[in-house]
């Protein structure tokens, strides 16, 4: 064998290491999607976000059954998702989407995994809005089968802050989260105070007991990498319940 094929041979295996490499981030699940007119799968759902779209998330968003929602501490998380394995109801060439975990698709063990139970445990499986499911299956598919890979969530300006409780119960819920997007710890601090732990509510609310009313307020932020951002003053002394603001980001 010459110098140029040993080379070309050479390049030849890293390529297919490479590949190889990339297919065993890959992972096997199925998903369905949920019929709704504004494009969404949900309003009000299981991580607390509310309307999705006015948190950005939209049609790219997921409910996620019990395995992968885990207890809510996947909310804000990405998915890369394509269907695999089905020449009917996959779309030629598997394209792929991002989507946001905003939801927790609850087990039905009155039906079969294979027919109606889809995200009974242990199953692993997406639920998805019509708009996204048909920019990678037909519409008439019932369950098909995808591979899924977390991957980092690509967002447009900072993490947002949106404040509720009450003199006594101070409550955010963080949305917009990029870099993991799945957030696993939360500190307060007002003006006057230190940083003070918030322990989490449900989904990405986060809480604690403590009056800072009046005080500016400053957020840090871990996420499942161990990636922690501090945002200071993010909301001015005369801030109020129901407001949202917006931070840094990762």
């Amino acid at each position: 064998m010459g110098a140029l094929q040993a080379t070309v041979f050479f390049l030849f295996l890293l390529k297919v290491c490479e590949i190889n490499a990339q297919n065993e981030d890959w992972k096997t699940a199925t998903a369905t999607y949920s019929k709704e007119t504004n494009g969404s799968i949900i309003t009000e759902g299981a991580c607390g976000y509310g309307d999705l779209h006015k948190t950005s998330y939209g049609k790219y968003s997921a409910g996620l059954s019990t395995i992968l929602f885990n207890k809510g501490s996947t909310c804000g998380a990405c998915y890369e998702l394509r269907c695999v394995d089905h020449i009917l109801w996959c779309l030629q060439g598997s394209p792929s989407i991002v989507l946001t975990a905003t939801d927790f698709c609850p087990p039905n063990y009155g039906l079969s995994a294979d027919y109606g139970g889809w995200c009974n445990f242990p199953k692993e499986h997406f639920e998805m809005s019509e708009a996204a499911f048909t920019e990678i299956a037909e519409r008439s598919a019932d369950n098909v089968p995808v591979q899924y890979r977390r991957v980092k969530c690509a967002r447009s300006g900072g993490m947002r802050f949106s404040l509720s409780g009450n003199s006594h119960f101070f409550q955010v819920l963080i949305t917009n989260v990029g870099l993991d997007g799945e957030v696993i710890a939360v500190k307060v601090k007002g003006s006057r105070t230190g940083w003070n732990p918030m322990a989490r509510n449900w989904g990405q609310l986060w809480h604690c007991n403590i009056d800072i009313k009046g005080q500016p307020i400053s957020f840090e932020v871990t996420t499942s990498s161990r990636r922690t951002l501090a945002s200071y003053n993010v909301a001015p002394a005369n801030w109020q319940f129901g407001q949202t603001f917006e931070g840094k980001q990762f």
